[in-house]
């Protein structure tokens, strides 16, 4: 587990967006299964979700089409919240960081780190904000 002072920040830089952070297996299913369109964060400390993932998915939410709530939860730090939220992004595997959309509940769009890591953060908002063009 990481420690609290240094995951802070970057918890915050998702949190000041607008983004819920989650701590429990229940409060990730009650968002996830909300009729609408809810996006989850796998937030994480390592280079790749500090310069690629949290700027992606904040850039992705300035359009006019954008999920209904947006969440976050932290590897690493809140196993109960991620193991939750991992077992909706079935049958993805693990990864951190990680982006997945849902609608209704429904798996509807993913992206894994491998599409992450290496990419610049206005590709993964371009990639987030077509997905929310077809399902928000």
């Amino acid at each position: 587990m990481y420690p609290q002072d240094m995951v802070l920040p970057m918890q915050a830089e998702l949190t000041s967006a607008g983004f819920q952070d989650l701590h429990n297996a229940d409060d990730v299913n009650e968002a996830i299964k909300k009729e609408g369109t809810t996006l989850v964060v796998v937030n994480s400390v390592c280079g790749c979700a500090a310069r690629n993932a949290r700027p992606g998915a904040i850039l992705s939410i300035d359009g006019a089409k954008k999920p209904d709530q947006l969440i976050t939860v932290f590897a690493g730090v809140d196993k109960e919240a991620v193991d939750a939220a991992r077992q909706h992004m079935f049958p993805f595997p693990p990864s951190s960081p990680s982006i997945a959309l849902f609608k209704n509940g429904e798996l509807v769009h993913m992206l894994e780190r491998h599409h992450i890591e290496g990419r610049p953060a206005e590709m993964i908002a371009d990639n987030l904000k077509d997905a929310y063009n077809e399902v928000c």
